[in-house]
């Protein structure tokens, strides 16, 4: 399932010396940058915050379970919410929260400064863990339920990640993104904007002749017509059988 496409379009060749000597100038905005992000991220923690319920039904792998159950303990959650079709294939599930759940792998870092990580997502529990299974994804997975999703939505949609703050039998809400904000999920992104042709996309300011492949509606997260990371799966010989 190997994309191979021939480039022909390169940068320009030079010394070290001149190489050195630009990306020297680039590196002085790269710090900008940080330091940019370290400010926002400053205000950020000087946001108010609101009260939820912490009461809010989901469903486990063991059953019903609370809001407050998710925090397993911990005094701050984090939870990126789960896009699904029920009762379609595995091939037709949300190709962008694929990409962004299959990035989450080790939590101990998480745990390490008294923080939980879960996926909270649409549709049936039994339907929907399958598709975890496939998938082999570790995190925490919990369903929620009709009745739940407005008051954990809240005139939003499913693909927000959520950050909450628990105070003894009290849960906050204290800061949610989308859209390009979930890109912090995804290290494949930060790591193609690295490279030379970056992600291939058809909005990337690139010069003439760069390989761009992909748009904004999904398809960049997509493999023949799949979610990308499905495609290895299968190939272990797992199977993508939701039941449905």
């Amino acid at each position: 399932m190997n994309q191979n496409h021939y480039i022909s379009a390169q940068p320009e060749v030079v010394d070290r010396t001149t190489w050195q000597a630009q990306l020297n100038e680039l590196r002085i905005r790269e710090k900008e940058h940080t330091r940019e992000g370290d400010a926002i991220a400053a205000a950020r923690r000087r946001l108010p915050m609101v009260e939820v319920d912490p009461t809010t039904p989901l469903i486990g792998p063991d059953g019903p379970v609370t809001l407050l159950d998710t925090f397993e303990g911990r005094s701050q959650l984090i939870v990126y919410f789960h896009m699904w079709h029920t009762g379609r294939p595995a091939s037709e599930q949300c190709e962008g929260c694929t990409f962004s759940t299959t990035h989450i792998n080790e939590l101990s870092y998480l745990h390490s400064r008294d923080v939980s990580y879960a996926t909270f997502c649409e549709g049936p529990y039994e339907e929907n863990s399958r598709y975890r299974d496939f998938m082999g994804w570790t995190m925490p997975w919990y369903s929620v339920p009709e009745e739940a999703v407005d008051r954990l939505i809240v005139d939003r949609h499913f693909g927000i990640l959520v950050s909450y703050l628990r105070d003894g039998d009290k849960v906050y809400e204290t800061y949610w993104t989308t859209g390009r904000g979930n890109e912090l999920m995804s290290p494949s992104y930060g790591l193609l904007d690295l490279t030379v042709y970056g992600r291939q996309e058809f909005w990337e300011d690139s010069p003439e002749g760069w390989p761009q492949h992909w748009g904004s509606k999904g398809g960049q997260f997509q493999l023949n017509g799949r979610p990308t990371a499905q495609w290895s799966r299968l190939a272990e010989g797992r199977s993508d059988n939701l039941g449905t």
